[in-house]
């Protein structure tokens, strides 16, 4: 199978999809490709009117259809054909995909894209199996807990893995009983669009799905502080998350689930096998290109090692083939932007300036479009903006320790509790560890996630609430009602 193509001659759907078809609309945002930095479309912006048009969309389509009230497995095997075509239109997902975003197109047929078919999958089979209790009362008494769907759920997903993310919402909402309104982010808005259209050639009903397109201040706060909406969806940066939740409270009240930023540390003892933590430390930071909020960016190293796994590292880092995300033979990505890339150079010439040590990278690829070296930084200190603040990006930070208490002590982050890494052989250090880092996954002898989707993801601290995958997302978009019935 030959992915690559010619970027100047894909089409692209531009404008909203409401109530099962395209809507088309003016575009006012400037796009440009991540990997040649070249102006190519633009994005419609959805004002409060569409938004409000899109939610009244939604909630007729669940009258209608009676979606949340039909035999809970006709969702599941409409779900089910969803994913089967989600699978059937991988090329041309990833196509859509790899234009806009910094997912190379090699990546994303056997991974972002069957990824979400599976997801949607997994989140289908919670319809006709998750359900409500019969708990214990006295004789005199029957209580049971009901569920029900929330209704019509506001999702916002973020540019870094536009279909994965998509799924993320859409999966568990839909297997639920609910319709979806979801903003994409304005810089990848293409195979969000595009999967709308796949759910209703799977026989979903028109208007469940509806993908407005649109910035954060507009089109974002329409969604986040709409009456109509009963729940909130969002994964994005801390910040975004905060100012959601402002919304939120200033309009009203709402249940949400914030999945937000993170600065994770990868803890390595000496007794770890330092081959794989090598391979997993530098794959944790050349895909896409850091561009994860789970990247595991603060390596924290027992010092006797750190020097040898320090080359073993700088090895990995350099055998890169950077290129555009539409060659199919691309395996390290662009950085999303140029103010991206301004952002992350100006953290690294200030942590250099505060005494801190490039043992490679930091220095923008000679090559159009937004590339930047991996980097590897040493001599940072626990204030640098280095390692407090989410690059981001292609950039790790390296800071030894001498002990357990110290490791964990580095490993503190002030505000940030996403994910973490632990390498160690000792099985009873690593329980011990694991039990007192503070983060909402913690990955051992290996970083990043499988397709073990029933694990939840989430963070602690300012890293979110709530949990994404596994069956709490499931939960999350259902609403319970206790029920006591004297006899």
């Amino acid at each position: 199978m030959t992915l690559s193509f010619d970027p100047n001659t894909i089409s692209l759907p531009v404008g909203h999809f409401i109530g099962g078809r395209l809507v088309p609309a003016e575009a006012v945002i400037d796009m440009h490709r991540p990997s040649d930095g070249k102006a190519y479309a633009g994005c419609p912006l959805a004002d409060e009117a569409l938004v409000d048009h899109a939610v009244e969309t939604a909630r007729t389509a669940l009258k209608t259809s009676n979606w949340g009230g039909v035999r809970p497995r006709e969702r599941t095997v409409a779900l089910q054909r969803w994913a089967d075509l989600i699978e059937a239109e991988a090329e041309t997902l990833a196509r859509l995909e790899a234009l806009s975003s910094t997912r190379p197109v090699g990546h994303l047929v056997a991974g972002d894209i069957a990824v979400t078919a599976e997801q949607i999958r997994f989140f289908a089979e919670f319809a006709d199996k998750e359900g409500g209790d019969l708990v214990p009362t006295d004789d005199a008494n029957f209580g049971m807990i009901m569920t029900e769907p929330y209704g019509v759920v506001g999702a916002i997903t973020p540019w870094n893995f536009p279909l994965s993310m998509a799924g993320w919402k859409l999966g568990p909402a839909l297997a639920a009983g609910n319709a979806v309104v979801l903003k994409p982010s304005e810089m990848t808005p293409f195979s969000t669009l595009y999967l709308a259209e796949l759910s209703v050639r799977a026989g979903l009903p028109a208007g469940l799905v509806n993908i407005v397109l649109g910035d954060g201040p507009t089109t974002g706060n329409a969604i986040t502080g709409h009456a109509g909406i009963s729940k909130i969806s969002f994964t994005g940066s801390t910040a975004a998350g905060a100012a959601i939740m402002t919304n939120i409270a200033r309009t009203g009240v709402k249940p949400m689930t914030l999945e937000l930023g993170g600065k994770s540390p990868q803890l390595v003892f000496a007794d770890a096998d330092l081959e794989l933590a090598a391979g997993a430390i530098a794959g944790s930071i050349l895909s896409n290109a850091g561009q994860a909020c789970v990247c595991g960016s603060r390596l924290i190293v027992e010092a006797k090692v750190a020097d040898a796994l320090a080359a073993a590292l700088i090895e990995r880092l350099a055998a890169i083939r950077p290129g555009p995300t539409w060659d199919e033979a691309t395996d390290y990505s662009p950085v999303i932007s140029e103010r991206q890339i301004a952002r992350m150079d100006g953290i690294i010439r200030a942590a250099i300036d505060d005494g801190a040590e490039c043992l490679t990278g930091g220095r923008r690829l000679d090559r159009e479009g937004y590339f930047y070296a991996p980097t590897l930084m040493s001599g940072v200190t626990a204030t640098s903006p280095a390692v407090l603040e989410e690059i981001f990006g292609p950039v790790l930070t390296i800071q030894t320790f001498e002990d357990e208490e110290e490791a964990l002590s580095l490993a503190d982050h002030p505000a940030y509790g996403l994910a973490a890494g632990l390498f160690t052989r000792d099985l009873s250090r690593a329980i011990r560890v694991t039990r007192r880092l503070q983060a909402g996954t913690v990955w051992v002898n290996r970083y990043g996630r499988s397709r073990d989707h029933i694990l939840p993801t989430g963070g602690y601290k300012q890293s979110g609430i709530g949990k994404d995958l596994g069956r709490e997302a499931y939960l999350a978009n259902r609403k319970s009602k206790s029920v006591l019935i004297s006899l």
